[in-house]
Order: structure tokens, then C-alpha cells, then sequence
């Protein structure tokens, strides 16, 4: 009777989680909030891409998951760019050759050159000296003398690929179906509104002026930490467009790589690691994250790759692992602040397991690296604003380019406690812009799992800490998107001890998962909430139909004529679409303080003067337009006798006379 019980306790232990599920789902209705169009376009999509792969396995004698990868690859470049992906596909073999100097393993590698790559372009940002010609010839002179170690690396690649899906042939065909699916996200345009009011500056500006040109009293956040639109921003150089879709694909695929990488030091088995890249793949935000510029993508990466180092099977006193794991934590900090203090309970753990191994000399030296990589942001903020990390803590601060008081967004202020787990499942809105059931039921599903690791005392420790990167980040500020990449790093340790399951339980509960996560995939974000994949899906990669429906304001700052250097202004706060103008864009918005602060005054003044004043002032020559004018702003576009030049859905573009571009 006690080795029957000493059996089933893991397996009931385990169980737990999935009936919590249950529970959450019923007793909220959350099937009330399924998406079911967009649901049954992903199984559709799913479908096609198993009957475009089922002939060509016949052909080649390929795996399916081979031939679903070629299939995905395609519609990625088709969707994406060729030139974009060419230009992303030299980035990445740049960076795997700088990775391999310091690590064996692809996955980590890749997020080590990328990181390296970015902190080293951050000091360069404010030199005119990022054009195609100094790039292209750059990353393939990096590319041809590490050619020995890159051409080994692939030959690895190709073999470990053949033996990882051998070992596991359904699973890896499910897991790479959900990485397809996860991709179509990086088939649509840019069109979130962090983006356009913010992350598109520094890649624009690179385009336009082969250099970044800060301007914080127009764009408050322009000192931020910029690794992440640093490279994108290498990346439109190279290929002379827009390569977001291009390099969040390869962000993607280096998580599934990194994660493959930790499991596998875990001692987990091929189908374990498998399903630990297929609940990656479904986790619902990442298609939403896969649509945008936001760095908790490139964050999931190089989170995972620190956590590889840091497990006890990675434990190494070599000095280019150490090295390694201080380019992944200056690139967190070189991200965003909040990442690296994510990061914290990893720092910890890693103390922990290396404190018999120490080096005072390595430290200092990795210290410093940490600093190179990642403080590039926060020196030129420091120089130039006074505050290290405006418009964050300015009342300490005191910049002159933001009010002194420190920055907050008071929606995401629900409060900490031990049902945020549950909380950010059921009323998902409260934490997040999504719908409920919007990150997904990993966390609740998995609960089991995670108490199962936490009894165990060889993944006790790794278990403590990748907890605490998922509740870190929360307590500042209950906003779910900063949680992300501990969520997924939680998988690392969860997954595996799912296997305690007898017979066929850990198949069902992981494919259900992935399944119930796929349902609610689109509740993640309005990118794939909307029509835009059915639009872009029916236009045949016509962006201009997607933006025509979801970001006209980009469609009307194509319309301006490409010689016509004119500042642009955009009215309505909440629409400040205007960062891809690089430099010549203004905004209404708290994005910049002064401006924020005349519209107020303006917008109660019944004569339109304020609005013209505020024309004046900006000496702005197009104005862009939406439903919220109001009668002021109307009034004034009247009196200044502007000309609206063209209206797409329901923005408008005028163009002002000459004589109101001068104050």
C-alpha cells in the first residue's frame, strides 16, 4: 500500500494542475471569451500546412517536421521580405560566429553575438556611420573569418536536428506546427502603438540619417534601453525596409533553441523537450509579442540562455562561459531595466552553485562587460538629460525633459498576492491589454508540476528561482507583459516533471494544453484579435490593406511627398503614429511633456488660437487628424485655411499653408 501510494502521490500531485484549469474555465465561462474564427483559422493553417508538407516528405524522404520547417521558412520569407530575411539570416550567422567564441552550444551562442552585437552598436548609435555598404561587408568579413567553427556548427546543427526529431518524430512535428503558427504574427506590418509612436524612431533614423539623433524634449522615452531596436534597426539598414517580422522569426526560433538547451541539462527526454518548446510555441502572447518591437521577445532568449549557463550541468570555471553569461546580463540590462532585475533570483542562484569556484579577477572582468554591453543607453541619458533612465524616476533625478515626478501607469496597479497566478488567467484585462484567458493557462495547468519540482531536491533550487522571475517583475507593477519571460522560463523545470504521469497522461495533458492555449491564442492582443491575418492572408502580403483598416496614419505619411521635409503633427494623444518620420514627427502625448502640456489649454479654447499657436509653434506643415478633433482643433485647421490632402479610414492628412509653418 505505501509503495502504491509512494507511486501515484507524484502523478495526483501533478494532476492537480489541470483540474485547477477545469475549475478556472468553469467557474468564470471563459469559453464565453474563445475567439473561435481565429481559432479555427489556426487549425486551418495548421491543416494546409500538413497537406503542403505531406508531398514533400514523399519527395525527399524527410521527416514532417523537416518538411513543416521548409514550409513555414517559405511563408515567412514570402510574408516577410527575401531581402529582410537575407539581411536577418547574415545577422545571425554574424552573431553565431561571436557566440561560438565563447560557447559550444547554438542556441546560447546566438544570444550571446546578438546581445554583443547590440551593445557594441549602442556606443556607435550617435555616428553617421550605419549604411548597407559598411554592414553587409562587415557582418560577412565577421562571417568568413570564423568560417571554420561556423561550418562545424552547422554540420552539428544539421546532425542533432535529424537525431532530436528521430527520437521524437510526433512531437517535433507538433512543436514545429506551433512555431509556424507562432510566425504568422511576424507576417503583418508594424502597426502596435508602442511601435509607432516610439520603437520605430531609432531604426528610421539610422535609415534616413545613418545615425541616431536623440531628441527627448519630442520623445521623452528616446534614451530607453535600445538593444532591442538596435537591431532592428540593423536590420532595415541591411535590407532598406522594415525586417521586424524577419528578426522577431529568429528571436523565436532562438527561445525553441535555448529551451532545447536547458531541458536537455535537466535531463529531460526528447519528447519532453519537445513539449517543452510546443507549450513555447502556444503560449498565447507570443504572437501578440511576435507582431511588435516590445523586448520581452528578445528578453524570453536571452533569459533562457543565461538560465542554460547557470544549471548545474553547466557548471564550468572557464573564463569564456563567465564571459558569456556577462554579455546575457548586460544585454537584459541593455533591453530594459525591469529585465535585468528579473534576472536578479538567477544572479542569485548562480552565487549559489559557482560560491566554491569563485575568481576575483574573472568577476571584475565580467563586471565590466555587463557595463560595455549594456550601459550604452543609460551613459548617453546620463550625459545629455541628467537622468540615467528618464522619464523613470525623475523626481529624483529632476531632468528637465519630464516633469518632476517619476513615471507610473496607474492601470496596472491591482495588487500583489498569492491568486495572481489565477487572477491574470480568469480577468485577464485587469493586467494586461487582452482578453481573458490572454496568457495563456500554463500557469495554473502546471502548478502540479512546479510543487512536484520544488519537493525534489536536485531541481529545488532552479525551481525557487524561476518562480521568482516570473513574480519579481510583479511586484513593482501587476502588468502580466513584464512577467513573460519568467513564464516561459518556468516551463524549463515544469515540463519534464510532468512525465511522473503514467502511460499516456503526459501526452494528453501537454497536447491539451497546447490546444486549449492555441483557442485562446488571439485573446493575447488586438493584432491577432482583428482581421489583419485574414486580410494580409487575402491580400497576398499587401501590408497597405492591413494599415488601411488598423494604422491609416502610416498610409498618410506615405502620401507626403519624399522631398518634402516638413514637420508632421499628429493631434489626437492617443494616435501620436508618428516615430518612422525620424525626427520630423510631433505628438500631443505625454511621449512629449511640452506639447502634452499646450494641448490642454488648447483644446478649451473655443476660438482655435491655442491650436494655432500650438501649429505655430511646432512649425509643423501636415497635421494628421482623427474622429477625436475637437472643436477647437477644427476650428482651427479651418481659420489657418489648411487643404486636406487625402483620408484613409478615418484619419485625414492636411497640409498647412506656408505662411503657418513659421511662429
Amino acid at each position: 500500500m505505501i509503495e502504491r501510494w509512494q507511486r501515484a502521490w507524484p502523478a495526483l500531485l501533478i494532476a492537480s494542475g489541470p483540474v485547477l484549469t477545469i475549475a478556472a474555465i468553469g467557474s468564470h465561462r471563459l469559453w464565453t471569451a474563445l475567439p473561435w474564427e481565429r481559432f479555427g483559422l489556426s487549425l486551418l493553417l495548421a491543416l494546409l500546412s500538413g497537406l503542403l508538407a505531406w508531398p514533400l516528405c514523399r519527395i525527399t524522404r524527410w521527416r514532417l517536421a523537416s518538411a513543416l520547417f521548409w514550409i513555414w521558412f517559405a511563408a515567412l520569407t514570402y510574408f516577410a521580405g527575401p531581402l529582410a530575411v537575407l539581411a536577418v539570416t547574415l545577422i545571425a550567422a554574424a552573431a553565431l560566429a561571436i557566440g561560438l567564441r565563447f560557447v559550444t552550444q547554438t542556441g546560447i551562442a546566438l544570444a550571446v553575438g546578438l546581445m554583443a552585437i547590440a551593445g557594441a552598436t549602442g556606443w556607435l548609435l550617435l555616428l553617421p556611420v550605419h549604411h548597407a555598404w559598411t554592414w553587409w561587408p562587415l557582418l560577412l568579413a565577421i562571417v568568413i573569418w570564423q568560417r571554420g567553427p561556423l561550418l562545424q556548427c552547422l554540420r552539428g546543427m544539421q546532425d542533432g536536428w535529424r537525431a532530436s526529431v528521430d527520437a521524437a518524430p510526433k512531437w517535433a512535428a507538433c512543436a514545429v506546427t506551433l512555431l509556424g503558427l507562432a510566425s504568422t504574427a511576424c507576417w503583418l506590418p508594424t502597426m502596435q502603438a508602442d511601435d509607432l509612436t516610439y520603437h520605430l524612431g531609432l531604426p528610421y533614423h539610422l535609415l534616413h540619417h545613418a545615425r541616431y539623433v536623440p531628441m527627448p524634449e519630442h520623445q521623452v522615452w528616446s534614451f530607453a534601453p535600445w538593444a532591442g531596436d538596435v537591431l532592428q534597426g540593423v536590420a532595415m539598414v541591411m535590407s532598406r525596409q522594415e525586417a521586424r517580422g524577419a528578426l522577431n522569426a529568429l528571436w523565436i526560433a532562438v527561445t525553441a533553441m535555448t529551451l532545447w538547451t536547458a531541458t536537455t541539462r535537466l535531463s529531460a527526454s526528447a519528447r519532453a523537450r519537445w513539449a517543452c518548446i510546443a507549450l513555447f510555441a502556444s503560449f498565447p502572447p507570443l504572437v501578440w509579442l511576435g507582431a511588435g518591437m516590445q523586448t520581452e521577445l528578445p528578453a524570453m532568449a536571452v533569459l533562457i540562455a543565461l538560465a542554460a549557463l547557470l544549471l548545474p550541468e553547466a557548471r564550468s570555471t572557464s573564463e569564456t562561459r563567465i564571459y558569456a553569461a556577462a554579455i546575457l546580463i548586460g544585454g537584459l540590462a541593455a533591453l530594459k531595466s525591469m529585465h535585468l532585475w528579473t534576472a536578479l533570483p538567477l544572479l542569485a542562484y548562480a552565487a549559489w552553485q559557482h560560491r566554491a569556484h569563485g575568481s576575483w579577477r574573472r568577476l571584475a572582468i565580467a563586471v565590466v562587460i555587463v557595463v560595455l554591453i549594456g550601459g550604452s543607453s543609460y551613459w548617453f541619458a546620463w550625459r545629455d538629460t541628467g537622468n540615467p533612465v528618464l522619464p523613470l524616476l525623475n523626481s529624483y533625478f529632476a531632468s528637465p525633459y519630464f516633469p518632476l515626478r517619476d513615471f507610473e501607469d496607474p492601470r496596472w496597479h491591482a495588487g500583489v498576492s498569492p491568486l495572481l497566478p489565477w487572477n491574470m488567467t480568469v480577468d485577464t484585462d485587469r493586467y494586461l491589454e487582452a482578453w481573458d484567458g490572454g496568457i495563456g493557462f500554463t500557469l495554473l495547468a502546471l502548478a502540479g508540476a512546479w510543487v512536484l519540482a520544488l519537493l525534489r531536491r536536485d531541481t529545488r533550487a532552479f525551481a525557487i528561482a524561476a518562480a521568482a522571475t516570473v513574480v519579481l517583475p510583479l511586484i513593482p507593477l501587476q502588468y502580466a507583459r513584464y512577467a513573460f519571460p519568467g513564464m516561459v522560463l518556468l516551463l524549463v523545470v515544469v515540463v519534464p516533471r510532468g512525465e511522473a504521469l503514467p502511460g499516456r497522461g503526459f501526452a494528453w495533458m501537454i497536447a491539451s494544453l497546447c490546444l486549449l492555449n492555441l483557442a485562446f491564442q488571439a485573446n493575447a492582443g488586438w493584432t491577432h484579435h482583428s482581421s489583419a491575418l485574414k486580410r494580409i492572408l487575402r491580400s497576398g502580403g499587401d501590408a497597405a490593406t492591413v494599415l488601411t483598416h488598423y494604422a491609416p496614419e502610416r498610409m498618410l505619411i506615405a502620401a507626403i511627398p519624399a522631398d518634402d521635409s516638413s514637420i508632421v503633427l499628429a493631434t489626437d494623444p492617443a494616435r501620436g503614429y508618428v516615430a518612422e518620420l525620424a525626427g520630423r514627427g510631433r505628438n500631443v502625448s505625454l511621449h512629449d511633456p511640452a506639447l502634452d502640456a499646450a494641448r490642454v489649454p488648447a483644446e478649451t479654447d473655443p476660438t482655435g488660437q491655442g491650436w494655432r499657436d500650438l501649429f505655430a509653434s511646432t512649425r509643423a506643415g501636415w497635421i494628421i487628424v482623427t474622429p477625436a478633433a475637437s472643436p477647437a482643433l477644427r476650428k482651427a485647421i479651418t481659420d489657418t485655411a489648411a487643404t486636406r490632402i487625402e483620408r484613409i479610414g478615418d484619419a485625414e492628412l492636411w497640409r498647412m499653408p506656408p505662411m503657418a509653418k513659421t511662429p
